[in-house]
């Protein structure tokens, strides 16, 4: 639950979500219930198949709960909107736009001058360390270099909420370490509302202020773990002792709802 009830920025309530399947129906999220304040920072684990990213697009509004409700600002989330922004595993980009013009395709949208698009658009590619690709077509990047283009899509439109799917799940080590330190940095300077899925328990922790593991299908919250290492945090704090404890403590409950799947 959130820390402070009056600062509440996404109430999730109690979600059931549903799917007819050519094998019956299937319960992918039951009774859902999550709190999340302002500028906070939560990540999300659990087996696969456990409803996560479906508990995103409920978020992001591009699915629907069978019950329940979510809200963002205390109002009820019935489709996407400009206060939320999505950033996906599988990269979107426009094959017949430049990396610049994709970064600026949100921007413009916004109305923002030329100027302005060009100006957060470029700020943003340095970001993600893809200054010298401004004018490079999607065919003509790696598989991770299109990804850090939709990172940079994503944070140039400045939502209040983030939500991100594995973005760095296809990110060599290198490059996944570097966007690990750069979203940490850009969220302690704009302390955005982030909801983040990970496989990769150690991503959780050196990220979060919290976070939440589900259970094995059908989808609930298992348990929330704070995660309570004072920022600002580095790759060192990998090393530390409090980092790997909090790491086995998740971790064994995302093991043992892994088995639970399994069964």
């Amino acid at each position: 639950m959130a820390r402070d009830k009056t600062n509440v920025k996404v109430d999730i309530k109690n979600v059931k979500k549903m799917f007819n399947t050519r094998n019956g129906e299937v319960v992918a999220l039951n009774g859902v219930n999550l709190q999340i304040a302002e500028n906070e920072f939560v990540c999300v684990v659990g087996p696969s198949g456990c409803g996560k990213s479906t508990l995103l697009n409920i978020i992001a509004g591009l699915d629907h709960p069978s019950s329940g409700e979510v809200t963002v600002n205390n109002e009820i989330v019935k489709e996407p909107g400009p206060e939320r922004g999505v950033i996906f595993q599988q990269y979107a980009l426009f094959p017949w736009l430049t990396v610049q013009q994709n970064v600026e395709f949100g921007l413009k949208l916004k109305n923002y001058s030329k100027e302005k698009c060009e100006q957060e658009a470029k700020k943003y590619i340095e970001m993600v360390g893809l200054s010298d690709f401004l004018h490079a077509y999607p065919k003509e990047l790696s598989g991770g270099m299109k990804q850090r283009v939709a990172i940079a899509r994503g944070y140039a439109i400045n939502p209040e909420v983030l939500l991100m799917d594995e973005p760095f799940g296809a990110l060599d080590a290198q490059t996944r370490t570097q966007l690990q330190s750069e979203l940490l940095h850009t969220w302690e300077t704009e302390k955005k509302t982030c909801f983040f899925i990970t496989h990769d328990v150690e991503e959780a922790v050196i990220l979060a202020q919290r976070v939440i593991i589900m259970s094995a299908r059908p989808g609930r919250i298992k348990n929330i773990v704070n995660i309570d290492i004072p920022y600002p945090r580095t790759q060192e704090t990998k090393m530390t002792e409090r980092f790997n404890e909090l790491k086995n403590e998740i971790w064994a409950q995302v093991y043992e709802e892994y088995l639970e799947s399994k069964k």
